[in-house]
């Protein structure tokens, strides 16, 4: 059994590797749109930017569903349910389009009064329009693509999950300069080409489950919101709930603040956002393949490869961040100036947000771990307060008194701030963690030796 046997600093990154890869390809999309936009000017950027907040609502609408499903399908699959893992995703798939459409009607209707609310700026207004036109056709597709993208995963098939998502988000750089300069589209362009990424992602994620080539069937008449799918879906996708809404939160009064000082700090930070997804992306794949060898071992009473695989991780995320976090410092200024062109003050400022934010990154590195072990040994209220601590409990709080008190450089600042200060929670739980599966070692071994 590969969980059981490989030596863990083999598994994990097995494990990581299609994740990573899916991650990575969109972050090369998102970063492509704000790169194709720079050229309209600094308040198209900054609109690219404003929707980020967008893209995180419709992500809020997917995520909760997916993650408590594949979690939920997992279980069931492994006990031989598969008819019952069946309904599950059906009904996850489904709620999950269904939240989807009902941000396009509202978000449709009500369009300007939702991109102000954003963090639209006057001077970008009718860009944010422009981008979230588009992409708001896409949002049920969005949603549903990540039911399907989990619960793949859950079902072992991660790499049929990273060629979807891989395939749409190559389709997005190839139409991005098509649509923006060679049909002059401008901004709209950007989100046309997102949303045609999204479709084509969507098809192929649910030609398997279409041509019953899945292990699982999606049908609406497999839909059951019966208290024991609905309970179990919810109970395990809250955090993720929580977590996305805090991202939205967080991103609209970050974008309020930095929209009121100028478009330029606006499209910095934005910018900053995007590059910085690469790392996050990488450590957040990373935790995804560490996390179920932890659970895994932890329930077939392995202790000793659960310590491992937390040491090993813990190393290795905390190294890889450091040598990420030199590279990204070292290249700051010429990443910045690719999409700030001659603006001086969007230049100084994304600099100095990219760099702060990669002073942090071990740390945030390290404290990822430790969440995905909460998460991967059952600890759910642990996994939630880490989850909601870098853009909720340690950022929310000191946002507003860092922006009043050092202008510019404490809106550049804050989430590098939030970072560092996440290790207050996340210490004293690793602490609790790691006593906890020692105690379980010693009981394990004392059992051991009794039976012999």
């Amino acid at each position: 059994m590969l969980m059981l046997n490989e030596p863990v600093h083999r598994v994990i990154p097995k494990m990581a590797i299609p994740t990573i890869i899916s991650f990575l390809i969109t972050s090369i999309y998102n970063l492509a749109d704000t790169y194709f936009v720079s050229s309209l000017g600094t308040n198209a950027t900054a609109a690219v930017s404003v929707n980020g907040s967008l893209d995180q609502l419709i992500m809020m609408c997917g995520s909760m569903l997916a993650v408590g499903a594949s979690s939920y399908i997992a279980r069931l699959m492994g006990e031989g349910k598969d008819e019952k893992a069946s309904q599950v995703i059906s009904t996850a798939f489904f709620s999950a389009f269904a939240l989807g459409l009902l941000l396009t009607v509202f978000g449709s209707i009500f369009m300007l009064p939702m991109v102000r609310l954003l963090g639209a700026t006057p001077t970008c207004e009718q860009y944010s329009v422009d981008y979230a036109t588009y992409v708001l056709l896409a949002a049920p597709f969005m949603a549903a693509n990540f039911v399907m993208n989990h619960c793949l995963r859950g079902e072992g098939s991660a790499t049929l999950s990273m060629v979807g998502m891989s395939f749409g988000g190559i389709l997005n750089i190839i139409l991005d300069p098509i649509f923006i300069f060679y049909l002059d589209m401008g901004v709209a362009g950007a989100s046309l080409a997102t949303a045609i990424s999204k479709w084509v992602s969507f098809a192929i994620l649910i030609f398997p489950y279409l041509t019953r080539r899945s292990m699982l069937h999606l049908s609406i008449r497999k839909v059951r919101f019966s208290r024991d799918i609905v309970g179990n879906v919810l109970s395990v996708g809250s955090s993720s709930m929580f977590r996305s809404g805090l991202a939205v939160v967080a991103g609209i009064l970050l974008n309020d603040i930095a929209g009121n000082i100028s478009d330029s700090v606006l499209a910095a930070v934005g910018v900053c956002n995007k590059v910085m997804m690469f790392p996050f992306g990488i450590i957040l794949g990373f935790g995804n393949g560490f996390q179920p060898v932890a659970g895994f071992n932890w329930g077939a009473r392995r202790f000793d490869r659960v310590q491992q695989s937390y040491r090993f991780s813990s190393r290795a995320a905390f190294l890889g961040a450091a040598v990420m976090a030199g590279l990204l410092i070292a290249f700051a200024d010429p990443l910045i100036v690719a999409f700030a062109g001659t603006d001086p003050e969007m230049r100084e400022v994304g600099r100095l947000c990219i760099i702060l934010q990669c002073i942090a990154l071990p740390i945030h590195a390290w404290v990822a771990v430790v969440n995905m072990l909460c998460a991967g040994l059952g600890n759910a209220r642990g996994a939630l307060l880490l989850s909601t601590a870098r853009q909720g409990t340690c950022f929310l709080p000191i946002l507003f008194p860092m922006a009043h008190f050092f202008g510019v450089n404490g809106v550049a600042s804050v989430q590098a701030v939030a970072d560092v200060l996440t290790l207050i929670p996340a210490i004293p739980l690793a602490l609790v963690m790691m006593k906890r599966i020692r105690l379980a070692r010693e009981e394990e071994e004392k059992r051991q030796a009794e039976g012999t």
